[in-house]
């Protein structure tokens, strides 16, 4: 079967998948609630890999202790491998925050101005994206632009090769909102974010932040495109009612959720953009002007979330190699991670 058949036959499923979770969604995600708590955040791992998760990681550190990690269900169930902890994982959006702290400290050396608008940067979109002379580079990175998401535009049916064809799906479109007077998700935002850091840098954004960010924190298990990984460290993905393994079906290329990393490398990212540890003076000012200190990453097969919780001082990461597109994995694997939370303070305070 070629590459061009299976995103067709997936595309089938995605709409088949989606009308008939409406008639399961609600029963498993009130089980999930509503069960007595475990104990242990193992047990909680076990517990959700019953509730249809082919495989989860989670990795812990709480401050003062050595991180943990806690894995169950598979990395590949056609081949029977176990979850492992140091697996590669598409992070997807998740991504978008280290695109930030590079928009922040290339903001603190006055290389980049939040006040500059698209057009300014780009005046040959003056014309093919509405209110172009009008969105700040702040309001792109806050999704505050109006600017369309083009994943809603049928990136997903048949996604393209590069970054120039992914930015034509979200072009002369009118805008969700006026720029600055709505919140809106949009991922042609870091999309349009990365060509603005390539332009300014004279190279890719890529080389900037793994100089900045990557290497300082000896992040050697993070990468900016699945391309630059063995594919063999990379945990499998799986779509809800369809066999193929997406780890090679989608490719993301966008600045909005390229990047591959294990567990813990994510965590200690976390940690750093929580402590300040990756920031340089006056950074981190900037970026909490403009951006949030934990995200979620969704692309097909690969769900991600990464928690920072202030009041126990610990950094939640947590994979699952399992998704549906219509919100049902989703909101399990929310459920899921917010019982591991309560596990940790349940602890915490006994």
């Amino acid at each position: 079967m070629t590459k061009k058949q299976t995103k067709r036959i997936l595309k089938i499923v995605f709409i088949i998948a989606s009308i008939t979770s409406l008639f399961f969604v609600p029963w498993i995600l009130v089980k999930a609630w509503i069960l007595p708590l475990p104990d242990t955040v193992q047990e909680q791992v076990n517990e959700a890999i019953g509730h249809g998760f082919d495989g989860m990681i989670v990795y812990v550190d709480e401050a003062g202790k050595s991180p943990e990690f806690y894995t169950a269900g598979w990395k590949n169930r056609e081949n029977k491998i176990p979850a492992d902890p140091q697996s590669l994982f598409k992070i997807g959006s998740i991504s978008k925050l280290y695109v930030a702290v590079a928009v922040a400290k290339l903001v603190n050396d006055k290389r980049l101005s939040l006040d500059k608008t698209l057009a300014e940067y780009f005046p040959e979109l003056a014309g093919r994206i509405e209110n172009a002379d009008k969105i700040t580079l702040r309001m792109m990175v806050q999704h505050r632009s109006g600017i369309p998401n083009y994943t809603d535009y049928g990136y997903w049916d048949n996604p393209p090769n590069s970054k120039k064809e992914t930015l034509e799906l979200a072009l002369d479109l009118p805008a969700n909102f006026k720029p600055d007077k709505n919140y809106g998700y949009s991922n042609t935002n870091y999309l349009l974010i990365g060509e603005i850091l390539d332009k300014k840098l004279g190279h890719s954004h890529r080389q900037y932040i793994k100089k900045e960010i990557l290497i300082p924190l000896e992040l050697n298990n993070t990468y900016s495109l699945l391309s630059e990984v063995d594919l063999e460290k990379v945990a499998s993905g799986y779509y809800v009612g369809y066999k193929e393994d997406m780890k090679l079906v989608y490719d993301v290329v966008g600045t909005s959720g390229s990047m591959v990393a294990t567990a813990e490398d994510v965590g200690i990212f976390l940690r750093a953009l929580n402590d300040g540890s990756v920031f340089d003076e006056g950074e981190q000012e900037i970026y909490s002007s403009i951006y949030v200190y934990e995200h979620g990453g969704l692309v097909p097969g690969y769900q991600s979330l990464a928690e920072y919780h202030k009041d126990i001082d610990t950094v939640v990461i947590q994979f699952v190699n399992t998704t549906n597109f219509d919100g049902y994995d989703w909101n399990l694997s929310e459920i899921v991670i917010n019982r591991i939370v309560k596990i940790l303070r349940n602890k915490k305070s006994s």
